[in-house]
C-alpha cells in the first residue's frame, strides 16, 4: 500500500499533523472513521495515485495526529477545529482547493469543511455519514441500541477507561487479513496510548456538545453545501435500515446530490477498494 508515498508531519497551528500523500493530479483529501489512522486509505490511495495527488492525514485527536487541548465543550475536538487544521495542512502542502473524500467520523469533518470553507472544497464525498443533527434527530431506540457508543462517549472519563483496560477487548473486530498488516500494526500501536484513545472519544463528545449547534445555526440561517456531492453507503452496514435513503437526507443540505450504495461492510476502503475508488474517481471527473 502507498507505492511512492510519503510520509511527514506538517505544524497547522494547533499541532503537528501526520500524513502520507502522492500521486499526481488535482489534490484530494482522504479523511478516516473511528478508530483507524490515515492507513485504512491504502488501497484506494494506490488506486487513485495514478490521476490524483492523494493526501490522506490522520485526523487530529487520531493516529499520530496532535490531540486537540481541553476545552469546554471540547469545542478544539469539533469538527469546525478539525476542518480549519485541515485546511491549513492542505494550504501548506500548496493546495488551495481540492476534492475531499471523508468517511465516518471523517465525513462529519469532511462536511464542515465544505460549510465553512466553500473556496477550498470542490467537490465532497460523503462515505457512510450524515450531519450529527440529523443523526441525533432521527435517533430512536434501534440508534440506542446499535450506536450506543455515541452516548457512552459522550460521558466524562468513563469511555477512557474502559477502553484503555483492554483496547484489543473492545476494538474486537480488528483484522490484519482485511486491513492489511501495516494499517492494522499501526492502529495496534495508536490504540494502546491513552492519549489517542482520549482524543477519539472527544471526537464523540464534541458531536454531542457543539457539532450540532453548528449544524443546527447553518440549517436556520438555509446555508448549504455549495459543491457538487456524492453519498455513498456500505450495504452490508445499518446506514440504510436505520435511516433509509440517505442520499434523500443528504439532499436538506445541498442542491447537486448524488448517491448509492456499495456491496461492503462498514469499512469499506478495506473491504471494497476497487468499488469506492472507482465511485470517487468517476465523480471527480463527472463535470
Amino acid at each position: 500500500m502507498f507505492e511512492d508515498f510519503t510520509l511527514d508531519t506538517v505544524d497547522v497551528g494547533p499541532g503537528q499533523v501526520r500524513v502520507r500523500q502522492g500521486g499526481s493530479g488535482p489534490a484530494v483529501l482522504l479523511l478516516h472513521g473511528h478508530p483507524r489512522t490515515h492507513m485504512t486509505w491504502g488501497r484506494v490511495a494506490d488506486f487513485l495515485s495514478p490521476h490524483l495527488t492523494v493526501v490522506c492525514p490522520d485526523l487530529p485527536g487520531f493516529g499520530r495526529s496532535y490531540q486537540p487541548a481541553d476545552a469546554p465543550e471540547s469545542s478544539n475536538s469539533s469538527k469546525r477545529a478539525k476542518a480549519h487544521a485541515l485546511v491549513e495542512l492542505m494550504r501548506r502542502l500548496g493546495h488551495e482547493s481540492f476534492f475531499v473524500v471523508g468517511h465516518d467520523r471523517g465525513s462529519l469533518t469532511a462536511f464542515r469543511m465544505a460549510m465553512d470553507h466553500p473556496a477550498c472544497v470542490r467537490k465532497l464525498v460523503i462515505v457512510d455519514g450524515i450531519p450529527v443533527i440529523e443523526h441525533l434527530e432521527r435517533a430512536d431506540w434501534t440508534f440506542a441500541r446499535d450506536w450506543y457508543h455515541w452516548f457512552f462517549f459522550a460521558q466524562p472519563e468513563k469511555p477512557e477507561r474502559a477502553i484503555s483496560a483492554d483496547p484489543l477487548a473492545w476494538y474486537d473486530k480488528l483484522s490484519p487479513r482485511l486491513m492489511g498488516l501495516e494499517a492494522y500494526d499501526d492502529l495496534l500501536d495508536v490504540i494502546q496510548d491513552p492519549d489517542v484513545i482520549h482524543g477519539m472519544v472527544e471526537d464523540y463528545r464534541a458531536g454531542l456538545s457543539i457539532d450540532h449547534l453548528h449544524d443546527r445555526a447553518d440549517r436556520d440561517a438555509g446555508r448549504k453545501v455549495m459543491c457538487p456531492m456524492l453519498c455513498l453507503w456500505s450495504l452490508r452496514d445499518d446506514m440504510e435500515q436505520i435511516y433509509g435513503d440517505p442520499a434523500a437526507i443528504w439532499r436538506n443540505w445541498a442542491d447537486d446530490v448524488r448517491g448509492f450504495g456499495i456491496e461492503s461492510g462498514h469499512h469499506v476502503a478495506e473491504e471494497n477498494p476497487y468499488a469506492l475508488s472507482r465511485a470517487i474517481r468517476g465523480f471527480f471527473e463527472a463535470h
